[in-house]
């Protein structure tokens, strides 16, 4: 029996962590599928605030657990596969064994959505990439791509040209589903260039990635591509399918949290990524992450 559980083990959920267990709440922390987050598929991390020269993204929240741990967090190896919120305490379900609590914060955050090409983790951060502002930098003066052909797309595709020589926003429709206004900002860039009816078939490369086998699939034809980088823009998925029935899940799937944090459950809350479909940086997760725990500190100090 556990006064705080948080499922999830990014920036949201050790930040929460943190603060929690300097609450004395001694939570315990369920790390899920991916330990660390999407941020373990990052390289160098050069908008956390802190970090003149950049941080490595595994190792920047290597560090958030290890202060978390420094502080009486639990942290356990266990991916989640049901939780009770209906009765209390409330239960939460593991590959290992069922843990009850008093209070929740839920942070098992998103994943992109990938292309699920052969050998596609094998390039992540060593050419395929899903967030253009994380690792948009270190395509200066190369040449790029952008897998989707909505607004997402075509807002990283422009951030994007500030560095690369060449973006191709690659699309397997023939029509956009992005806004006319930043279809037209797009098309108005020099650096940018549409790419319709194609899609990427296969990653080529030996230690990263060198090139990809694009099939265009109006004229059936296949044909290699010298690229720097692959960026996906296809959208993100939020890891929310255990809460279905538990929770009421809003746009996308994600989580709809009511003044930030609050769930319609009293005693659960949420924070990062899983309820974040605009930002999703590590920055706003860590600062959810932080509003969740104080939240559940006085939601806790309440019912003593």
């Amino acid at each position: 029996m556990y006064k705080l559980i948080i499922i999830g083990s990014g920036p949201a959920g050790l930040t929460a962590g943190i603060y929690a267990s300097r609450a004395n709440l001694e939570p315990l922390v369920i790390e899920g599928k991916t330990p660390g987050g999407q941020l373990i598929w990052t390289t160098v991390v050069e908008n956390f605030p802190g970090f003149v020269d950049g941080v490595l993204g595994p190792k920047l929240v290597s560090d958030m657990k290890k202060q978390a741990e420094k502080f009486g967090t639990k942290v356990i190896s266990e991916n989640v596969l049901s939780v009770d919120f209906k009765n209390r305490p409330f239960k939460v379900v593991t590959d290992s064994g069922t843990y009850e609590a008093e209070s929740i914060i839920i942070a098992s955050g998103a994943r992109s959505r990938m292309l699920n090409l052969p050998n596609e983790d094998k390039y992540l951060s060593k050419g395929v990439h899903t967030c253009a502002t994380c690792d948009g930098v270190f395509y200066r003066n190369k040449e790029v791509i952008i897998v989707g052909g909505g607004d997402a797309a075509m807002e990283e595709a422009n951030f994007l040209a500030k560095f690369a020589t060449k973006v191709y926003v690659m699309h397997r429709k023939d029509i956009l589903n992005a806004s006319q206004v930043m279809q037209d900002r797009s098309k108005a860039n020099p650096k940018i260039e549409l790419v319709l009816n194609s899609e990427i078939k296969e990653y080529l490369g030996v230690d990263h990635l060198e090139s990809v086998k694009v099939f265009n699939n109006q004229t059936n034809e296949t044909k290699e591509m010298k690229i720097n980088g692959v960026f996906m823009a296809i959208g993100h998925i939020p890891n929310t399918e255990i809460y279905n029935g538990q929770l009421e899940l809003g746009k996308m799937g994600y989580i709809e949290a009511k003044n930030n944090v609050f769930t319609e459950i009293e005693g659960v809350f949420v924070a990062g990524d899983v309820a974040d479909w605009r930002y999703r940086q590590a920055i706003t997760a860590a600062g959810l992450g932080c509003m969740a725990a104080m939240e559940a500190e006085k939601y806790l100090a309440s019912k003593e």
